[in-house]
């Protein structure tokens, strides 16, 4: 049985090591007080989106979050799957789809218009995935400015 809990407060040094061994699959850098300080920015203004843990029966497996934007061209609120990660040893087992699934259903509860996501190249596992739930290949390009 899968089921998902609403991040809180107490949780974030459980998150953020699931984040450390997301990010270092693809060698992102993460600073874990600045991660820290960001969560609870984020847990606190519900505007900014929502985070919840996966379990598996009672087993915390991975965790995943939403974040909100306000879009003009979809006539409202849109999310982006910001990050969706599984532990090694719960992928494989339906759980990355039943994520998706539990997702979708929060999507009038939000009051959404949209859904994006992004996903590394490489990563033929996690685009089926997505491919195979109904998400589509944006024709668009995602650009980024960051600031030093």
């Amino acid at each position: 049985m899968i089921h998902y809990n609403n991040l809180e407060p107490s949780q974030i040094e459980t998150i953020i090591t699931m984040m450390q061994d997301f990010y270092a699959i693809d060698n992102y850098p993460i600073d874990v007080e600045v991660s820290k300080k960001l969560f609870q920015e984020f847990i606190a203004n519900e505007h900014l989106g929502k985070a919840w843990l996966i379990y598996s029966k009672d087993e915390l497996v991975g965790y995943v979050i939403l974040t909100f934007i306000f879009s003009f061209e979809y006539q409202g609120r849109i999310a982006f799957i910001d990050e969706l990660y599984l532990k090694e040893t719960a992928r494989g087992r339906g759980i990355g789809a039943k994520t998706l699934q539990f997702i979708k259903e929060q999507i009038p509860k939000l009051s959404l218009k949209l859904l994006y996501l992004e996903v590394e190249h490489h990563n033929e596992n996690t685009q089926k995935l997505y491919l195979a739930n109904e998400f589509e290949i944006h024709n668009r390009k995602l650009l980024k400015y960051k600031l030093h």
